[in-house]
């Protein structure tokens, strides 16, 4: 079918992206501080990453329910081409932050990096309508973005041994980077996009508004969580332990692996999607929590190598939770305002690279605490409302094959 044709460009096209941004993202704080960026500009510059990025979002999610949610994708990730490229080409530090900022990348660095992109949500929820198929292909395009972000790890795991010098290495790859992600933005012109309902709301309904407002409350403790950890998570290891960037790339290269795992045992494992989205979320707190207490770098990042499967197995089923109850017309804007406060308190980590002055382990374990707050109310908030929407599902669902069923009898 030409929809299906259609998800299978934008799982290539999720796989190219993968391979660029995870590069990008991985050394980007590694980068900073070798050409002398000092560590708390560093926190600053990817705050006005995520920054930019959450309102590019908002924009380009309400474009996206007027004007398709495939033209939004393509807006946005052409941002990130554009950054990439500056980033290839320059020397100087404003512009080397700048083409960050409006790329949009820096800060998280886990195997679902390359996924999600303003409107890649609200088109998978759109073009398939029932929950099990959109917890699938999610699943899907969280799994091989996963196994891809390979590509990016290995990046950072040799490039100490190419010719051009510290510097020169850095760029050369930001240069390939810029490739996979131009190649990734050509793909996206061939995914079909299945026709919406009119809009009739000038932002959305109060129903999706309210449903939203509960999902937002809980994602924003995740989100400063995320952001207190994760962004500096490379230069975390390689001050804390020491470690070298090879060192750091095996590690991230492991953890690519078990989310990838994660995300494909989501497509194959029929559980409450709710529960399973509350329960990994706090799990990841902990894991946060118990490496800012490792005395030792293999036991750091054995647990960050496990956070990587169960959040692999967790997002889809988020992903799925998360618009279970806004308006087919309001997938975009719901899903960016979503976006916009996960990635808005993420802006946490200006906040991070402060602390980490002061003693190295406390935005991880502050971090870590707040992301699994955010699992428990992620449960307490939505448990009402999700189960009487997805009672609703299911039995819309159920009608739907019993159809097909009665069709293909009677013929």
């Amino acid at each position: 079918m030409p929809m299906d044709m259609g998800f299978k460009y934008l799982v290539l096209s999720r796989i190219l992206r993968s391979i660029g941004i995870i590069f990008v993202t991985l050394s980007s704080s590694l980068y900073l501080a070798l050409i002398g960026v000092h560590l708390v500009i560093i926190g600053v510059i990817f705050a006005g990453v995520i920054g930019f990025s959450s309102i590019l979002s908002l924009i380009l999610g309400m474009f996206g329910d007027r004007k398709g949610y495939k033209n939004a994708i393509i807006i946005g990730d052409s941002f990130a081409v554009i950054g990439v490229l500056i980033l290839s080409l320059s020397q100087n530090v404003l512009l080397i932050a700048i083409a960050l900022i409006i790329a949009g990348i820096g800060g998280t660095a886990g195997g679902m990096r390359g996924v999600y992109s303003p409107g890649l949500t609200a088109l998978v929820m759109s073009n398939w309508e029932y929950e099990k198929d959109r917890v699938n292909k999610i699943g899907i395009l969280t799994s091989v973005a996963s196994v891809s972000a390979i590509g990016g790890s290995l990046m950072l795991t040799i490039h100490s041994y190419l010719p051009f010098g510290a510097v020169g290495d850095y760029r050369f790859l930001f240069f390939v980077s810029f490739l996979m992600l131009l190649a990734s933005l050509v793909s996206v012109f061939m995914v079909k996009e299945k026709p919406r309902p009119k809009k009739t709301t000038k932002i959305m309904k109060i129903s999706s508004l309210k449903y939203i407002s509960k999902v937002i409350l809980a994602n924003s403790f995740a989100g400063f969580g995320i952001g207190m950890a994760i962004p500096l998570l490379p230069l975390w290891f390689s001050l804390y332990y020491h470690a070298s960037s090879a060192l750091i790339g095996i590690v991230f290269t492991i953890s690519y692996i078990t989310t990838s795992l994660g995300s494909f045992m989501a497509t194959r494992l029929s559980f409450e999607s709710l529960r399973v989205a509350s329960i990994t979320r706090i799990l990841n707190g902990v894991f946060l929590a118990i490496m800012a207490l490792s005395p030792f770098f293999f036991l750091a990042a054995l647990f960050y190598i496990i956070r990587g499967f169960n959040a692999g197995f967790g997002a889809p089923n988020r992903t799925a939770v998360n618009i279970r109850g806004v308006s087919s017309e309001d997938y975009g804007t719901a899903s960016s305002l979503q976006g916009i406060a996960t990635r808005a308190s993420q802006m946490s980590s200006g906040l991070s690279g402060y602390l980490m002055e002061i003693d190295l382990p406390i935005p991880l374990f502050i971090g870590g605490i707040f992301q699994a707050v955010s699992g428990i109310l992620y449960m307490k908030l939505l448990k009402r409302e999700n189960q009487g929407e997805h009672n609703r599902n299911y039995e819309s669902e159920n009608n739907a094959i019993n159809h097909r069923t009665y069709s293909v009898f009677v013929s």
